[in-house]
């Protein structure tokens, strides 16, 4: 791929290694500049790197009218030898042109996402926070821009990536598990539509939801599947469960869950971290009886972001609730995210591909 750069001028880029004096919130800044690539006329073209800022799409975009966008969300990190590493952005790459499948969105091969992502990182380097815990969280995106007010796929796209250097989801560590609302007045995704991909109206659906469960005092709902059955998410997160001796308990994935990388990780070193992991249906009334019960000992979510969110306490409409484990954290869950960000972190050696390291290129 050639990659054309423009970009700011060097007095108006940053200069120095970035070292915040406070705990950076996480998605909220960004780098100096951005990737964009356009389709049209049946292909992916001139890509390039360029300043951050507004971009200008037609009000008639397919994307402002029937939601054609989808996009991904990986980290980078700096390890201990001063370079930065994506991790297993190749698995962001598979699953950004599987969600392009089911939204009619041509796909763009892995390895030019891979470089696309990288090239700016390598640019907006410095920007990368100096700060314990702290990571370039990277966003991959795709949105339809024909000028079209008609129902069918759009014949143009642009492919974008942007960077926002965060501190650690959690600032001071664990300190308290979250709680969610069990209802059965929202679903975030039904059989044979779009939950299997990371688009970007399944997030909109999903505000009406959190904000319902904000009045329970809870961070989101646990999602389940139409029938009111089945466990699928919990809010923006695969859901897990832990039984006694410390087996990991992930829905099964369908085509109404999105596959988290995490929990895939997760999956594939469960025995290096002296776990075991499994997928199955958990239907929700056996999973209530062995919270009581003491078999589920720990509970909560996996993502991107937070990595692991445990959860000490399900809320239901009518104001009762189980705990899970005293409303404390627990200790298989600490150790999976220890266990985890030591990897992503250079810390602890990691699984063969699933760092790559940002070379110098400018």
């Amino acid at each position: 791929m050639n990659i054309k750069y423009d970009l700011k001028p060097e007095s108006q880029r940053r200069a120095e290694p970035f070292k915040p004096d406070k705990p950076l919130p996480f998605g909220l800044l960004r780098t100096d500049h951005m990737f964009i690539m356009d389709y049209e006329d049946g292909e992916w073209k001139n890509p390039r790197i360029i300043p951050y800022g507004p971009i200008e799409i037609p009000p008639g975009a397919i994307a402002l009218h029937y939601g054609q966008a989808i996009f991904e969300g990986a980290k980078a990190f700096k390890h201990d030898d001063g370079e930065i590493y994506t991790f297993r952005l190749d698995m962001n790459a598979k699953r950004m042109n599987k969600s392009a499948d089911i939204l009619c969105i041509p796909n763009i091969p892995e390895e030019v996402q891979i470089e696309a992502v990288h090239a700016l990182i390598d640019v907006d380097r410095l920007w990368f926070p100096e700060q314990e815990g702290a990571s370039l969280y990277i966003r991959p995106f795709i949105f339809a821009t024909q000028d079209s007010l008609g129902v069918h796929p759009s014949t143009q796209y642009k492919f974008m990536v942007i960077l926002s250097p965060s501190g650690p989801y959690y600032p001071k560590g664990f300190t308290k598990p979250i709680k969610l609302l069990i209802t059965k007045r929202f679903h975030r995704a039904a059989p044979g539509g779009t939950g299997s991909a990371k688009a970007a109206g399944n997030y909109a659906a999903s505000l009406q939801a959190g904000e319902f469960a904000a009045k329970f005092g809870a961070s989101q709902v646990l999602y389940l599947d139409v029938t009111n059955t089945y466990i699928e998410e919990a809010g923006a997160m695969n859901h897990y469960h832990i039984l006694k001796g410390g087996t990991v308990v992930i829905p099964e994935f369908t085509d109404t869950i999105l596959k988290s990388i995490t929990s895939q990780s997760i999956m594939e070193i469960a025995d290096k971290i002296g776990i075991k992991a499994k997928q199955e249906r958990v239907r929700l009334d056996d999973f209530i009886e062995a919270v009581k019960s003491g078999e589920i000992v720990e509970a909560g979510g996996f993502g991107t972001a937070a990595v692991v969110s445990p959860v000490g306490e399900y809320v239901f409409e009518d104001g009762t609730s189980v705990i899970v484990n005293n409303n404390e954290i627990g200790e298989y869950s600490k150790r999976i995210y220890e266990y985890y960000t030591g990897i992503q972190t250079g810390k602890i050696e990691a699984p063969e591909g699933w760092l790559q390291k940002v070379e110098r290129r400018v």
